[in-house]
């Protein structure tokens, strides 16, 4: 039998019921920290374990859930103190609120242009590709958060989902579908009329390398998908298409995918969507790139950058 004592690392409407101690039957060896946490959920249950974040008493760093209370440097009968986090919500919740905000915008603003821009809108070429492109997109983002993404980390503080939203449907919805089903990329425009953007053959092209991009941006996530088992943390070397020279491919071929976009448009919307969003995929990918190399050591290839291919 096991005794952990427990204390509020800062006093919450919640904390101020937590048990003074927590017992086990199993042995100190087996216990977990994620064991302390159920514990605590158990005799107060609006504190989930998502909610808490353990840490040694006097110290602010977080205990990771799967780490055993001895490599943790919890003795038995040692005192952890818990923070509530706040209300949490699922990774997959937040995913699935940030894509539908796109696929809610853009048909509004390309199918009731009366509404937006005071008169009826006569599509180009242009903005009939760059409408299907972005409504796929978004509908690959949202099928691959149901059916192919897995999530090391369950949970994120509610309020975040608005923040988190805001890129999605602030830049890539209202001021990108503004700027491109207004009537300055209509048929008739001097944007449009007799410039390469209602040349077919450029429009096309543009075309074909969003959807090499897409393609390449599903390969990888599927590749990173097999390397984690269900209900796993577990990491492992990425191999194969697209991580020969890069730790992040998937960040790479989504930059290249709006790129096209961006090209085939040249909105200034769809410019600033694409800066803002490869600027933070830069940010993720090295920090991934800092985490491979630091948990694979030697066996992480040298050579990979981690976004763009011999650059960074």
């Amino acid at each position: 039998m096991a005794t952990i004592q427990i204390s509020a690392a800062r006093p919450t409407g919640l904390t101020r019921n937590l048990p003074s101690s927590v017992t086990f039957d199993k042995p100190y060896d087996a216990l977990t920290v994620l064991d302390v946490k159920k514990a605590i959920a158990a005799k107060n249950p609006k504190l989930y374990t998502s909610r808490q974040k353990l840490s040694l008493k006097g110290d602010s760093k977080a205990l990771s859930d799967e780490t055993l209370l001895k490599d943790a440097g919890v003795a038995d009968g040692a005192e952890v103190a818990v923070k509530d986090l706040g209300p949490q919500v699922g990774w997959r919740t937040v995913f699935l609120v940030e894509y539908a905000g796109p696929l809610v915008i853009h048909p509004l603003f390309y199918h009731f242009p009366r509404v937006f821009f005071g008169g009826p809108v006569q599509h180009s070429l242009l903005q009939k590709y760059v409408y299907a492109a972005v409504l796929l997109h978004f509908a690959k983002r949202e099928l691959e958060t149901v059916f192919v993404h897995r999530f090391s980390h369950g949970t994120m503080p509610f309020f975040n989902i608005f923040k988190n939203s805001a890129h999605y449907h602030v830049l890539s919805g209202v001021l990108l579908a503004w700027s491109l089903y207004s009537p300055t990329f209509a048929m008739n425009s001097p944007w449009i009329r007799g410039t390469i953007r209602e040349d077919p053959t450029f429009l096309c092209s543009c075309l074909g390398v969003f959807l090499f991009a897409e393609l390449s941006n599903l390969h990888t996530h599927l590749t990173l998908r097999n390397l984690r088992p269900e209900g796993s943390t577990k990491r492992a070397i990425p191999q194969g298409y697209g991580f020969a020279l890069v730790s992040c491919p998937n960040y790479l071929f989504e930059s290249v995918a709006w790129t096209a976009v961006a090209v085939m448009t040249g909105s200034y919307a769809a410019y600033l969507f694409l800066a803002v969003s490869t600027y933070q995929m830069a940010v993720w990918a090295l920090k991934k790139h800092r985490n491979y190399k630091k948990e694979f050591g030697k066996d992480y290839p040298r050579g990979r950058k981690a976004m763009f291919p011999f650059v960074l």
